[in-house]
Formats: structure tokens, sequence, C-alpha cells
């Protein structure tokens, strides 16, 4: 399966703090392994695959929703989550940014002494994505990360991202095995950045010839050869927006959290008198876990599970995150145990919030969900990399009172 995207990724500074990065590591981890569970791991290389979801799951982890610390952080987490964990899950990632880029052959190489994998191809593998995306697609990105998640049964995937230092734009690249039938020949699974013009490829199909007699360099735009593709652009603005979230499917996962008789009917999926806060942050981790693709169009939606790390769009609110988790991790504890009913009640409480998008009309107050999220920020632990610098300010809530 073959996905394709562009997106504007703003190059942000700054750090992951450790109370955040803990709990993404431990929430990226639950969330893959329900993945694997229901789909399997060819599935979860798949939603890797493809920039728009990834691009959420980032979102839900509680990572800045647009920015390019995402793809760092993000791969990151899973490599902390997922490795200690190889033999149950059957996949391990290697590389990483800087210096761990560099020793992503090395990284495969090992891991090819685990499974009986041939090292020198996996490492020829890594060195000619990366150097396709660095030197090939001559764009004016220049790589700062690689990071190859591969199976033990061989499957793999890339993700690596270069930065435009005069842009100040990143562009995040996605490779599949599974979509990969010739290396120089349209093997992205998608491109993630802002055309810059005119720029030379290559790689693409339509420069065989070129390849085949190499006396030739042919340049051609950026916009034709992705004109089939959906386009991800993501804004400068570091603040969310209502523009940047699709209102009813928001409106949805609050109504479910929020609305008594549904959110009653909602947690007794998962846990009796489950709270309405936790409650939207499972629906939201229920649609990355179960969600089909066309679900991911509107990635800052799923900020509102956990907010951001900047305060965008609010802090991060430990209480709930912590809850959140701990509910994933009984599920699948049960699970493991033969005990599927929670796991199967997320499935159930994605395909609740599914039916009230369709069958209903729950158009969110985006300023009022706003406003209330920041109203009850200190009660559910609030928390952003500021607030150790300077003391946190309370806003003010609107007159506002429905969320809808």
């Amino acid at each position: 399966m073959k996905r394709s995207g562009s997106a504007d990724l703003p190059l942000h500074g700054g750090r992951v703090p450790p109370w955040l990065a803990n709990r993404m590591t431990a929430l990226g981890a639950a969330i893959a392994e329900h993945i694997i569970m229901e789909y399997g791991v060819s599935e979860f290389l798949t939603r890797l695959s493809d920039p728009f979801w990834f691009q959420s799951f980032g979102c839900v982890m509680g990572m800045d929703w647009h920015s390019s610390g995402i793809t760092t952080s993000v791969m990151g987490a899973l490599k902390r989550g997922l490795n200690p964990r190889f033999a149950e899950l059957g996949l391990a990632v290697c590389g990483g940014r800087g210096r761990h880029s560099v020793g992503t052959p090395d990284e495969l190489r090992a891991f090819s002494l685990k499974t009986g994998l041939d090292g020198e191809l996996l490492a020829r593998t890594s060195r000619l994505t990366a150097r396709v995306d660095n030197n090939a697609v001559a764009d004016g990105f220049q790589l700062y990360l690689h990071s190859f998640v591969i199976t033990k049964s061989g499957e793999w995937v890339v993700v690596q991202q270069g930065m435009n230092a005069e842009s100040h734009l990143a562009r995040r690249y996605h490779w599949h095995s599974a979509a990969v039938r010739d290396f120089v020949s349209n093997p992205h699974t998608a491109i993630l950045g802002k055309p810059q013009g005119e720029i030379l490829n290559l790689v693409d199909a339509r420069a065989a010839k070129s390849q085949q007699a190499l006396l030739a360099i042919v340049r051609e735009p950026m916009e034709a050869a992705l004109s089939e593709a959906r386009k991800l652009t993501m804004p400068v603005h570091h603040d969310v927006r209502a523009k940047d979230v699709d209102l009813k499917r928001l409106g949805a996962v609050l109504a479910v959290a929020h609305e008594q008789e549904l959110r009653d009917f909602a947690s007794l999926l998962l846990v009796e008198g489950l709270g309405p806060r936790t409650l939207q942050s499972l629906a939201l981790i229920a649609e990355v876990v179960h969600g089909a693709p066309s679900r991911f169009s509107d990635p800052a939606r799923f900020s509102f599970a956990h907010g951001g790390k900047d305060g965008h769009p609010f802090p991060v609110p430990l209480k709930t995150y912590d809850e959140s988790l701990a509910i994933l991790r009984r599920s699948l504890e049960a699970a493991r145990l033969g005990h599927t009913e929670k796991v199967e009640g997320f499935k159930r409480l994605d395909r609740l919030t599914r039916t009230v998008e369709q069958d209903g009309q729950p158009f969110a107050d985006f300023n009022a969900a706003l406003d209330h999220e920041h109203r009850i920020s200190a009660s559910v632990g609030g928390r952003t990399v500021f607030d150790d610098r300077r003391k946190r300010t309370r806003v003010e809530p609107s007159n506002q009172q429905s969320l809808f």
C-alpha cells in the first residue's frame, strides 16, 4: 500500500522534559501493542509510513502538534518503549537523530544476528534510503534524523527528516518495504514538506532514461510529481485554531465524553464511572488505534487528548494522561490472560464516537472547549515546559457554558 502526502513542519527548538518523555514512551508502546495485538505488526508499520497518522500519533502523545520535533520525539519514544520488548512484539527501532543515525547500519547488523536476516543488505538499504533523500532528491533539506523500524520477518519502515535552515522548515520522508518495488522508481510512501519550486529528483520514475544514460539531469517540479497526493499543510502559527480542526469530529468526541447519557454508556465499555476528561482522551486514543486513514486529515484534533508541552492547545493534563495510560495497560494485561473485554471496549468506543458523528450534529464550540480545558487545567495536573521558569497564568473562561 502506497500513500503520498506533503506538509510543512516548522523548525522548532526546545526539549522534551523527562516528565513528558517518560509518559510518551509508555503511551507510544501501549498504543503500538494495541495495534499489533488487533491488526498485526505489519499494520503498525503501515501506519508509521502514513504521514497523517504519524502526525496524529505524535499529537495524542502530548507533543507539539505541528513542529519538526514531533518526529524526533515520537521515534525516540518508540525506540525506548519497543526495543526492550522485541521478544514479545517482534520489532525494533534502529538509528535516531544526529550521531545515532550514523550508527544505524551497525544496529541493523546486530539485529540480524538475533533474527537470521541479512545484516549487510539491511545496512545497505539504510544507507541507500538516506542517500536518495539527502543527495538524489536535491530539495534543499539536509538529513539530520534517520530511524529504521524493522520486524523479525524483515519488513521495515524508514522515517527520516531533513531541515532547511533558510526557510526554517523541516521535511519528513517515509519509506515502507511493502510498498517499495524498485528503490529507484517512485520509492517513497510519502514526502512531507512545503514544495520549494524546482527540485532535482533522480529517483522519479520519469527520470529512468537519465538514470540509464547518465548523460543528463532531469529537473521536474514536485507539484507535478505529487499532483494526486493528499496534502497536509502544517501552519506556522504555534497555537491550535478552529480552522485546524474538523469541528464535527471533535464535537463527537466531546459529546461522548461530556453528554451525560453518552458518557454513562461509553464509560461502561471501559471502566464504569469513568470521568469525562479521561473519556475524552481515551476516545481519541481509540481512534488512533482503530481509525481508517481518512480519519487523520486534521492531526491538530488529536492534541485535544493530552494537550502539548508548550501549552498548545492547553497544558498537558498529567493526571488524565496517567489515568488513560493505566487503563490502556490494564486492558493489555487482561488481554494477555485471555480477557479481551476491555480491549474490545476501545473498538466499541471508537464505533460509538463515529456513530455520534454520523447521526448527530455535534459541532464543537472551539473557543468554549479551549476555555474549558484551561479552566480545569490545574485540577488535572496541567503542566508545560515553561512551568519551572515562570508562574503559570490562568486563562479566564468565556461566558459560554456549552462545548457545542
